[in-house]
């Protein structure tokens, strides 16, 4: 998971230097491992990026999914975005998962 996240913050990185000077938004991002998710947040601008699923006990996604913020403390439950663990980040953008079409 550790290798996962890692790469998942590379790629929130990437795609905002795509468009802004990184380096400082680098610095603020962080994430906070729980239980049941991986809460990432940008301490620079006091949001929740997203979730990661860390466990393998839940029903409807695999350890590693990438899910939408629905709250601050509360993913939202609807579709994946990728997976960290697969490396599929296409549904990744610096402000967040992507909303679904």
């Amino acid at each position: 998971m550790e290798v996962g996240m890692k790469k998942l913050i590379d790629k929130i990185i990437e795609d905002y230097g795509n468009r802004h000077n990184a380096e400082g938004f680098a610095e603020g991002l962080g994430y906070k491992v729980n239980r049941k998710y991986i809460k990432v947040t940008s301490r620079n601008d006091g949001y929740v990026w997203g979730f990661v699923v860390n466990t393998d006990n839940d029903e409807m996604f695999r350890k590693g999914d990438i899910l939408k913020a629905d709250g601050w403390s509360t993913p939202a439950r609807n579709a994946a975005r990728g997976n960290i663990l697969d490396e599929t980040f296409g549904w990744v953008r610096w402000t967040g998962p992507e909303y679904l079409n």
